[in-house]
C-alpha cells in the first residue's frame, strides 16, 4: 500500500510561501499595550492603521525535557511586559528539503527571465525563523483592541504533511480577512518525530496509556489559549472557526473526529485535505501503514537505543534525532489511532458519524498534483508501482477500486496520455475523494456543508501550474504578490474568497450581502451535488455554481477509500479488536 506522495504535501504550502516577501512597516506600539490573563503585553502596528499583531505568544510551556513526547503543559504567564514584536521558533524539522521544487513552482508560473531571477534572489535573501524544540507559540492579529463587540475568531492551522511548516510564512502575514472584522489566529504545533512519534516506553510512561498525535493535543491547547485569552484580543472565544490547508486541512478533521476537541470550535474550512485516508494505528498494521511503534522503535534502533525509557528518548538531543531519522519516516508520522486521542481513525470516525459535527466549508484545487506527479508518479494513493497502462494497469486499478479500472483509464485518459492523466487521477484521489467525502458524512451527521472548487491559473499563457495545490491560500489571505502575476480576475476572486470565508466565520453561512452585491450566485449547501466554482484567466466568470463537479471520476475513486475503510474494520474484527470502533 502507498501512504502518501513523498514530497505532495510536505512542501508545497511551505515553498509557495517563501515567495511571499512583503515588508510590514512594523513597530511596536503604545496603543497596542494591553491587559491579559497571561500578564500584560505589547503588539505591533501594521501597514493598517488600529490593526495590530502580537506575536510569539506562548501557548503551552516548552516541550523540552519530561515535556518531550508529552502532552502540552500549561502556558507561562509573567507579571513584566512581554513585547511580542518577534514570531516564535518553528518547530523541529528538516532545514533543507527543497530538492528543486522551488524552482519548478516559480518557473511553472511562466514569468520571464528576469521575474524568476529577482524571486529566486528575494527568497535566497530571506531567513527564516529559528528551529528548536521551543516552539509551542502562536500569533494574533487583530483590529478589535477597543471593541465593545468581540469578533468572531479564526484559528489557522499550516500545512507541511505534519513534517514542515510554520505560523510566519508571509503568506499568513496578511491584514485581509482582519479588515473584515474578524480576530486570526495562526498557530505552531509540533512536527514529525516530535509531534507523531509513538513508541512502548513513551506510551508506558504515560497517565493514560498511548503515545503519539502531540501535534494534535498542541493544537487542542490553543485552542484552549483562545477560549482563555482571545477576548482581551478582541475575539469571541465562543465563536471559534478552525481552517487550514492540506496538513492543516487533515488536522481540522482530525480535531473533528477526537472526543477531546469537542466544543472546542464552533466551525470548520478544510482547504485541501482531509485526514480520512490516514489510517495508522498505535500498534499493529494499519492495513499495510507502519504502526507508531513500528516506526519510533525504528527511530530508537537509529539512535543506538536498546529497549530504551522514556527517560532515555527524551535524553537524545533534538538534532541527533533529526539526523538519524529512517528513510521515509515522514510517510509514518501522523495521525494514529491509540484508543484516547483517537478511539478512531478520522475515515472510520468521519463514516460512523463519530464527530463533532459543526457546519464546514470544504475544497481542492484543480491540478493538486502538478507540482507533484515528476517526483512520484503515482496516480493512487493505494498502490506505489502502478503500471504505466494496459490490462496490467487495469487489473492493477480494479485490487484498488472495485471494478473501476476501465472507468478510471477512460475518464484519466490513461492509457493516451499516462502523465497528464496520473497528475489529474493524483490530486482527485488524495484530496477531491476524501475532502468530498467528509463533507458528505458532515451533512449525514447533522451539520451544513458547502463545497467548492478552486481552478485559478497564473496568468501568463506559459504557465504550466494550472491551479496548483495550495495555490487557493493567497486568495483566502489576501495576500497574493503581484511579481508572480495578478489580473483582475485575481483582484476579484480575493475579494470572493475572502468575503466568503468571513462570511462564515461570523454566521456560520458563506453567504451574504456582501457576495450578492458582487454578483456572486448563491452558494447552496453540499448535499450531494453542489459545488462554487472559483475560477478566473480560465475563460470562465470568476464564480459559477455548478453540480456535480469532476463526479464520474470522484465517484470511482472513492471506492477505493470506502473499500480500504472495510477491509480495516475487517482487520480488526479478526484481531479481536472491535471494541473500539463501537465505543
Amino acid at each position: 500500500m502507498r501512504l502518501s506522495p513523498m514530497r505532495a504535501v510536505l512542501l508545497s504550502a511551505a515553498t509557495l510561501a517563501l515567495v511571499a516577501c512583503n515588508s510590514a512597516n512594523e513597530s511596536v506600539s503604545e496603543a497596542a499595550l494591553i491587559s491579559t490573563p497571561q500578564g500584560p503585553v505589547q503588539g505591533v502596528n501594521t501597514d493598517d492603521a488600529g490593526i495590530y499583531n502580537f506575536k510569539g505568544l506562548p501557548f503551552a510551556a516548552t516541550p523540552t525535557g519530561d515535556l518531550r513526547w508529552a502532552p502540552p503543559a500549561t502556558a507561562p504567564t509573567w507579571s513584566e511586559t512581554r513585547v511580542a514584536d518577534t514570531f516564535g521558533d518553528r518547530c523541529m524539522q528538516p532545514a533543507d528539503t527543497e530538492g528543486g521544487f522551488f524552482e519548478r513552482l516559480i518557473e511553472g508560473h511562466g514569468l520571464s527571465a528576469t521575474k524568476n531571477f529577482l524571486i529566486k534572489k528575494a527568497v535566497a535573501a530571506q531567513k527564516p525563523s529559528p528551529i528548536s524544540e521551543d516552539c509551542l507559540y502562536l500569533n494574533v492579529r487583530t483590529g478589535n483592541l477597543a471593541g465593545e463587540t468581540k469578533q468572531p475568531v479564526m484559528l489557522w492551522i499550516h500545512g507541511g504533511g505534519h513534517q514542515f511548516g510554520s505560523s510566519d510564512f508571509s503568506y499568513y502575514q496578511s491584514n485581509g480577512l482582519v479588515q473584515k472584522d474578524v480576530v486570526l489566529v495562526t498557530i505552531n504545533y509540533r512536527l514529525g518525530a516530535f509531534g507523531y512519534m509513538a513508541h512502548p516506553a513513551l506510551s508506558a510512561a504515560d497517565p493514560n496509556g498511548v503515545s503519539g498525535n502531540y501535534g494534535t493535543l498542541d493544537q487542542m491547547a490553543a485552542l484552549d489559549w483562545v477560549r482563555d485569552n482571545i477576548a482581551s484580543y478582541g475575539g469571541d472565544p465562543e465563536n471559534i472557526t478552525v481552517f487550514g490547508e492540506s496538513a492543516g486541512a487533515w488536522s481540522v478533521t482530525e480535531l473533528m473526529a477526537s472526543p477531546l476537541a469537542k466544543g472546542k470550535f464552533h466551525k470548520a474550512i478544510l482547504q485541501s485535505g482531509a485526514s480520512t485516508y490516514h489510517l495508522g494505528q498505535m500498534d499493529g498494521e494499519g492495513l499495510g501503514w507502519p504502526s507508531g511503534y513500528n516506526m519510533g522503535e525504528k527511530v530508537a534502533d537509529a539512535l543506538g537505543l536498546t529497549d530504551p525509557t522514556a527517560a532515555d528518548l527524551r535524553a537524545v538531543p533534538a538534532a541527533d534525532i533529526m539526523a538519524n531519522l529512517p528513510e521515509k519516516a515522514e510517510e509514518a508520522f501522523h495521525h494514529i489511532r491509540d484508543g484516547y486521542v483517537f478511539p478512531k481513525n478520522v475515515g472510520h470516525a468521519f463514516r460512523d458519524g463519530d464527530i463533532h459535527s459543526v457546519p464546514m466549508i470544504s475544497g481542492y484545487n484543480s491540478d493538486e498534483g502538478t507540482l507533484f506527479f515528476p517526483d512520484d508518479g503515482q496516480p493512487s494513493v493505494w498502490e506505489s508501482d502502478m503500471p504505466e497502462g494496459g490490462a496490467e494497469m487495469i487489473a492493477t486499478l480494479n485490487k484498488h477500486y472495485p471494478d473501476q479500472g476501465e472507468t478510471l483509464a477512460t475518464v484519466y485518459k490513461l492509457n493516451a496520455d499516462y502523465t497528464a492523466g496520473g497528475t489529474q487521477m493524483m490530486g482527485d484521489d488524495i484530496f477531491g475523494v476524501n475532502v468530498r467525502y467528509a463533507a458528505q458524512a458532515n451533512t449525514a451527521a447533522g451539520s451544513p456543508n458547502w463545497l467548492y472548487h478552486f481552478s485559478r491559473t497564473p496568468p501568463s499563457e506559459k504557465q504550466t501550474l494550472g491551479a496548483f495545490h495550495a495555490a487557493e491560500i493567497s486568495f483566502v489571505f489576501d495576500s497574493n504578490e503581484s511579481i508572480l502575476g495578478l489580473s483582475k480576475d485575481d483582484e476579484a476572486l480575493t475579494d470572493v474568497m475572502v468575503a466568503a470565508w468571513t462570511n462564515f466565520a461570523k454566521t456560520g453561512d458563506p453567504n451574504g450581502t456582501n457576495l450578492v452585491e458582487m454578483g456572486v450566485p448563491a452558494w447552496a449547501q453540499h448535499t450531494g451535488e453542489n459545488w462554487m466554482h472559483f475560477s478566473g484567466n480560465t475563460g470562465l466568470p470568476v464564480t459559477t455554481a455548478e453540480a456535480h463537479i469532476r463526479k464520474a471520476k470522484l465517484d470511482a475513486l472513492e471506492t477505493g477509500l470506502v473499500l480500504k475503510l472495510g477491509a480495516l474494520d475487517a482487520e480488526f474484527a479478526s484481531s479481536g479488536d472491535v471494541g473500539t470502533l463501537n465505543d
